[in-house]
């Protein structure tokens, strides 16, 4: 069967389809890394095939610690339950075995002749009963212990114990699930992104700091660790290379007073893995920069951690954050609607190996960023006049009394001269 033919012919439609194609041009994203740690902290990483699952019930405290809530009340309430079933399945065998559920017994107990070991127990709900209220310590009078069964005694003590137990395990991992180090650690926030400036004449890698509550974070001290995929001369590749850059900090100990927030310098030298890096290169690098801070909370005492972490396209070369603190009646004020605001500043664009071989780039650089500023006030200048000029022109359109009539003169030879005052 031989195909239809279109209406259209096939050279509009090519024509159509090559020109649709040129109005929509095919952007391809670059892949997009995987990140070490997420911005909120949470390190992005999977543990995937662990056989020796049974590590994890030799520490059974700090496992349940980490379950989700959901889980960790089920647990909890599943150990109840079963703890209430399983010694009321025992008491229930101690009435069994001394004789308290065989129906005879009951016109003899009214007589007292017949003393049973638990009072009102004729069924297995009624033991059910009496189980809670032995581990919950909750007396109705009805059901009651005697004397007659040391055995029941002995069940008496060791469900005693066991609850204690239970009891102490739950509220202890109850309160470090509230009380977890993390929980302070969400009002610790880092600026969104990082910036590379000059400052006292040398690049520098920075960041901002604050932290939200009132209650400080003593000896707090900030870590700066650059991941990367890098592969060694023996050809082995690490996927994860961890290394640490120092942290540009004028007391001699790393420790920061965060009492206000802070923006924290790493000098990029020869020490540093950004020595070699420039402003083209830094789009181009496969790396991440992880920040850590660690300190203890001064409410409870408990140290707490908080990450963050910059990937290249969260670098802004050439810019500083601007000022929040100010001085107001006497008070420091901080406005945190301005915590990672940032403003363009003069930087070189080349490495800062480049930049210690060629000391002249910086004075360049000034320099060309100092005649840009002051062509741009001349411009801005040459504007307001010329605003201001023809505001008064058209002031003066549009106001017909500000116009200056014209008046004759009769000099002495006669002749009238007209002129403007």
């Amino acid at each position: 069967m031989l195909a239809r033919k279109s209406i259209i012919p096939e050279e509009y439609v090519l024509a159509r389809i090559a020109a649709e194609n040129l109005r929509k041009p095919r952007i391809r994203d670059r892949p997009r890394k995987a990140r070490f740690i997420a911005k909120n902290g949470a390190c992005n990483l999977a543990h995937k095939n662990i056989r020796e699952q049974g590590r994890f019930l030799q520490d059974i405290f700090t496992t349940l610690v980490d379950l989700k809530w959901r889980h960790t009340l089920v647990i909890f309430t599943m150990s109840f339950l079963c703890s209430w079933l399983l010694f009321a399945m025992m008491w229930w065998l101690v009435a069994f075995a001394h004789g308290d559920m065989d129906p005879s017994t009951e016109s003899t107990t009214n007589s007292t002749k017949w003393t049973p070991c638990v009072t009102c127990v004729r069924s297995f709900t009624s033991a059910f009963l009496f189980s809670i209220e032995v581990q919950v310590t909750i007396g109705f009078g009805g059901r009651m212990m005697t004397e007659e069964c040391p055995l029941a005694i002995t069940v008496l003590i060791l469900q005693n114990i066991v609850g204690l137990i239970i009891n102490a395990v739950m509220l202890g991992c109850i309160f470090m699930k509230t009380a977890q180090a993390h929980r302070r650690a969400e009002t610790l926030i880092f600026s969104r992104q990082a910036v590379i400036a000059v400052r006292n004449g040398k690049l520098c890698f920075m960041f901002r700091v604050g932290d939200l509550r009132k209650s400080m974070i003593i000896s707090a001290s900030v870590r700066i660790q650059v991941v990367r995929k890098t592969t060694t001369p023996e050809g082995e590749v690490i996927p994860i290379h961890q290394v640490d850059i120092p942290v540009d900090n004028p007391i001699e100990s790393n420790n920061i007073f965060l009492v206000a927030p802070l923006i924290i310098c790493h000098i990029i030298d020869k020490r540093s893995p950004l020595y070699d890096i420039s402003a083209a290169d830094l789009v181009l690098q496969d790396l991440e920069l992880i920040v850590i801070l660690e300190g203890v909370v001064e409410t409870t005492g408990i140290t707490t951690q908080a990450r963050t972490s910059y990937i290249a396209e969260e670098i802004l070369w050439g810019h500083r954050f601007v000022p929040i603190v100010t001085e107001e009646e006497g008070v420091y004020a901080v406005d945190y609607s301005k915590f990672g605001n940032t403003v363009k500043v003069a930087a070189p664009r080349c490495s800062a190996r480049e930049l210690d071989e060629k000391p002249s780039i910086l004075i360049q650089t000034l320099q060309k960023s100092e005649l840009s500023h002051q062509n741009s006030l001349r411009k801005r200048n040459s504007m307001r006049r010329n605003n201001s000029i023809r505001r008064s022109n058209s002031m003066r359109r549009t106001n017909p009394s500000l116009i200056v009539p014209k008046v004759q003169f009769i000099t002495p030879e006669g002749s009238q001269s007209a002129s403007e005052t």
